[in-house]
């Protein structure tokens, strides 16, 4: 079965409060840019219809579901998907040891997300939708056609007015993934949820510091603007497949800034901003196969491109590129390719 504390459900209010000025001044606040996406899911969910939303990791899915949930008052009920998210999970079983004592009851019937959500009349969402077993996904796409499923020795579930499935995915990871039918697409109202502006992500990483519990309060060891420019880098690269997301950035500010407490360094030291930068990216960028150079060289030559660039009037020979004023070792910019 899921875990409980996998489970997230708000106070119930209903899918009308979705279109109300509370629940736009509430993704004013919480989400950076995203109009147009959010008025079309508000409205795609009022109206009753199941929404997909396609984008890379860190585009804001999650954040827009959650952000609805509280703002509106409608329960939601979060599954990630996975290739151990079977029809059984997803729906719910009898409780094994009071079936033995009392037999198939439905008061012994423990209900799966799927089920809690179609009950409560909530949205279930569902991530990762292209790792789940096809077989589980038919359950899906009934529920999502009758908006009622047959439970074996529990007879038939009606979903509760405003019940409504909310998938998402990454469209560009093809490992572990399983091309979704089409007809998945044709009950869906589909949302592409791409890679925000430069300066939207640069909103978005100086929130996430400010509020993180882990950031030392004062200024951040590296500036916002070169380290998601850094992580923008990532994603049009010829050596990488798949870039990083904005979560990269952030992680880096947040290494940085504790990285040159530690050493006791000024914020922009370049061993910091290097550490940090190889720290925070090289785990999530992949490298296109076949490819000559680690995902280190990579992102070092990155590194020296946004915080390092040769100054135009230097020579490449010049002595004194080859310390900082720290004393440490300054990185060698690598060679052009």
């Amino acid at each position: 079965m899921i875990p409980q504390d996998e489970i997230a459900v708000a106070p119930k209010v209903g899918v009308a409060a979705m279109l109300g000025p509370t629940t736009l001044g509430a993704f004013d606040k919480a989400v950076v840019g995203r109009r147009t996406e959010t008025e079309v899911l508000l409205a795609a969910l009022a109206a009753g219809r199941h929404v997909m939303l396609e984008g890379p990791p860190g585009t804001g899915k999650s954040t827009l579901l959650r952000t609805l949930a509280t703002a509106a008052g409608v329960s939601l009920v979060f599954v990630e998907g996975s290739a151990e998210l079977t029809p059984g999970r997803l729906v719910g079983s009898h409780d094994p040891s009071r079936v033995l004592a009392e037999g198939y009851r439905d008061e012994n019937f423990l209900d799966g997300p799927l089920l809690q959500a179609m009950r409560s009349g909530g949205l279930l969402y569902l991530e990762e939708l292209n790792r789940v077993p096809e077989e589980t996904i038919n359950v899906l796409i009934t529920v999502m056609s009758e908006a009622e499923l047959h439970v074996p020795r529990l007879g038939l579930v009606r979903a509760a007015p405003g019940f409504a499935l909310v998938a998402a995915m990454n469209p560009f990871d093809a490992v572990g993934t399983a091309r979704i039918s089409a007809a998945v697409y044709d009950r869906t109202c589909r949302i592409r949820m791409d890679y925000q502006s430069a300066p939207d992500e640069e909103q978005v990483v100086e929130r996430a510091v400010r509020s993180t519990p882990a950031s030392s309060g004062g200024a951040p060891a590296l500036d916002a603007s070169r380290s998601v420019a850094l992580v923008r880098a990532t994603r049009d690269h010829p050596e990488i497949r798949i870039g990083s997301s904005v979560r990269g950035a952030i992680d880096m500010m947040l290494v940085a800034d504790r990285l040159a407490r530690l050493r006791a360094l000024p914020p922009d030291d370049p061993g910091v901003s290097l550490d940090a930068s190889l720290a925070a990216l090289t785990g999530r960028i992949r490298v296109q196969e076949g490819g000559e150079r680690s995902a280190e060289e990579i992102i070092t030559e990155l590194w020296h491109r946004i915080y390092d660039p040769p100054a135009e009037t230097e020579r490449p020979d010049d002595p004194g590129k080859a310390a900082g004023a720290t004393g440490r070792d300054r990185p060698a910019p690598l060679a052009p390719r």
